[in-house]
């Protein structure tokens, strides 16, 4: 008989939690993502601080399922679904499309940053969902300061020592602090013209507290820790203008604001990708303001009972974007098509989320935790925050080589992942090679000595 098809768009936490899920069940999975990789988000901005390398936060998704042998992983990136045929269609990176059949479709692809209406900010100001994202940050962050080095005007060396993020959520709050940390601890004896604890670190968000979804509570203690570590934070203003050279925000009584600053970061807010928008059209599904498609109570969509949208991507009892909602939601779904496959005919539960708790990290020993009514801040929540943080990372060696990072920061503030590439790569400077004479098909050969008279020359012991 041919097995079940589940076709399992994202290798992230959720598409992760799915297949592991169905790993006891008689079905085929396809795993689709548009990297090779399983990132552990939470952590971008640590490879982006230079805290954690890459291969700390992101693992092959092929060594992840290495031993689930009925699931194959493909990197494209999907671009449509074709609801009434049931297969999805999927780009591959040398641009041919594949044609996947399914018979159970778990949608987990996340979601991505979104600039409000305003694209055009994000070649000024990258955000923090990708890889790609967080190397180019680490790029932006350590080359300012070596341009602030080699410049000898003081304007400039201002400007370029001035960093502006946008957003004070988890992910902005953390960056924050580690621009402050790498300012006035990591950097704070390696350079002679400039002094870099004197960096400036401004926050800009529209609501009126930094972690709002903390509680007050933690909201307030978040931000006497920003103030004492010297970040700037302006609550209640819009950013409307964002380029090469800084932003211009407006305020809560209508002024707007020009602030200097070569570096840039946003961390506002998130928008579903378009292929959300395509399965909205092709199923009839309801989007949020986010683009995020709603569900039911098992995930599923209205009248497609089929397909199955979890983790950032689904809208349900506004259940926040965390990583612990994805991997329930993954496990989840996946679990609900292995009880059909395996013929249970019990009444179907809907999911319920159970709420782990929240944790950001702000500095050295210094966090905060909501965990419930449980609230922690400082060493405890640092703490905390640690010990969760190393359950949740794949893989083993990850786990032990991101615990020596962080002892080694904690205890002397050094950061050994601090490289980065050049925005524009340079000419190679040798000259070029001198082409080859190339003979003449009027004249016959090339004129000039032969490169090896020994053997060009005639030799009457020789063949002709």
């Amino acid at each position: 008989m041919t097995p079940r098809r589940v076709v399992i768009l994202g290798g992230g936490f959720a598409g992760l939690f799915a297949v592991r899920a169905l790993r006891s069940a008689p079905v085929a999975v396809t795993l689709v993502d548009r990297c090779a990789h399983h990132l552990f988000q939470p952590l971008l901005y640590q490879c982006a601080s230079g805290i954690l390398s890459e291969g700390q936060i992101a693992q092959p998704l092929r060594a992840v399922l290495r031993r689930h042998d009925r699931v194959r992983c493909l990197e494209a990136t999907a671009t449509d679904v074709d609801v009434a045929r049931r297969v999805v269609h999927a780009e591959r990176p040398d641009g041919r499309v594949l044609a996947l059949p399914y018979d159970d479709l778990i949608v987990g692809i996340g979601v991505r940053q979104s600039y409000f209406g305003h694209d055009e900010f994000a070649a000024h100001a990258p955000g923090m969902k990708t890889l790609e994202d967080a190397l180019r940050v680490r790029s932006k962050l350590y080359r300012a300061f070596e341009t602030a080095e080699a410049s000898e005007d003081e304007r400039e060396r201002a400007h370029w020592l001035t960093f502006a993020l946008v957003g004070a959520g988890p992910t902005g709050v953390e960056l924050a602090g580690q621009i402050r940390e790498i300012a006035g601890h990591t950097l704070n004896r390696e350079f002679s013209g400039i002094d870099p604890s004197r960096a400036r670190v401004l926050l800009f968000d529209a609501s009126d507290a930094v972690l709002a979804p903390f509680g007050p509570v933690l909201s307030r203690r978040a931000a006497r820790t920003l103030d004492d570590l010297g970040v700037e934070v302006h609550l209640g203003t819009i950013v409307t203008h964002v380029d090469d050279r800084g932003l211009t925000v407006r305020r809560k009584d209508g002024g707007t604001e020009r602030v200097e600053a070569r570096t840039v970061l946003w961390a506002a807010g998130v928008e579903a990708p378009p292929l959300a928008t395509v399965l909205a059209l092709a199923t009839g599904a309801e989007q949020d303001r986010a683009g995020r498609i709603r569900v039911e109570p098992d995930l599923t969509i209205a009248g497609h009972p089929e397909i199955r949208v979890v983790g950032d991507l689904m809208s349900l009892d506004k259940l926040p974007g965390l990583a612990e909602v994805a991997m329930q939601s993954g496990a989840y779904a996946g679990r609900r098509i292995r009880h059909a496959v395996e013929g249970r005919t019990g009444k179907t539960r809907p999911f319920r989320y159970v709420d782990l708790g929240s944790a950001a990290y702000i500095s050295r020993g210094k966090a905060v935790v909501r965990m419930g009514r449980f609230h922690a801040s400082g060493l405890i929540g640092w703490l905390i925050w640690l010990f969760i943080h190393i359950v949740f990372l794949t893989g083993f060696r990850s786990r032990i080589g991101a615990l020596l990072s962080w002892a080694v920061v904690f205890a002397t503030g050094s950061r050994r992942e601090r490289a980065f590439l050049s925005p524009d790569p340079q000419p190679d400077p040798r000259p070029d090679p001198q082409p080859a004479a190339q003979p003449d098909a009027r004249h016959g050969p090339p004129s000039g000595p032969p490169s090896d008279p020994e053997i060009t020359r005639h030799d009457p012991s020789r063949p002709a």
